[in-house]
């Protein structure tokens, strides 16, 4: 291949390239926004219930910019997260045996929204040595289609990237579906051996912030297929 070809072929990828991701990210950051107004009209549709038993149950809405907002709901904070690159899916993965990828690979080039769960004392007492988890990943595509990867126990998982579109409908399940999740997936005591042992500042460092290391499942790996 000559200088000219290659200077071509570089102008071709670049411009292919970067318009395709360009139209991935636009897609995603609308599913983000949408979501965003599905989880807030979700949490009036709850609280107007709720209120109705005990106002100090309430869930409650925090905006924390372009790329982030919060739910708390009891105990748990979720947290969605826009990531801002386009990601394509490694070799691997089970979208290329799908006809809908193999037929054209760019609808394989994907932006991603994280759920994580926290608890809620977790940022109230600043602890930041504590854990949160990824409780489900939204990969969405230039077609505004969809997957979902996350925890089995979520009964969430979308597969098929050719056949669900990113609306509101699908968005509200799988708010749903993760706070349902997280209530469920309960704080557990930590290994007696984690604990027996604290230094002297330590110990100050914890009656001032409250701050042994907690999360749902202390020393418990986070895995996709889990059962």
């Amino acid at each position: 291949m000559n200088i000219l070809n290659t200077k071509a072929a570089i102008l071709s990828t670049i411009m292919d390239k970067a318009s395709l991701k360009q139209v991935v990210y636009k897609n995603t950051k609308e599913v983000f926004e949408e979501l965003r107004i599905v989880v807030k009209s979700l949490i009036d549709e709850y609280n107007s219930e709720l209120g109705q038993v005990d106002e100090n149950i309430l869930l409650d809405f925090e905006d924390k910019g372009e790329f982030e907002y919060q739910i708390k709901i009891a105990s748990d904070i979720l947290v969605f997260s826009l990531h801002t690159n386009v990601f394509q899916f490694n070799r691997d993965h089970n979208v290329w045996e799908q006809p809908y990828v193999k037929n054209n690979p760019d609808n394989a080039y994907s932006g991603i929204i994280h759920i994580y769960n926290f608890l809620a004392d977790s940022f109230k007492y600043t602890r930041f040595e504590d854990l949160g988890y990824l409780v489900a990943r939204i990969f969405i595509n230039r077609e505004k289609h969809y997957i979902v990867e996350g925890k089995r126990q979520l009964g969430l998982l979308q597969t098929d990237l050719s056949v669900t579109k990113a609306d509101s409908d699908n968005l509200r399940n799988i708010v749903e579906t993760a706070i349902n999740y997280s209530l469920n997936f309960d704080l557990l005591v930590p290994p007696y051996d984690n604990v027996k042992i604290m230094s002297v500042a330590q110990m100050f460092e914890k009656i001032q912030n409250s701050r042994i290391q907690t999360g749902k499942r202390l020393g418990f790996q986070f895995k996709s297929d889990d059962i």
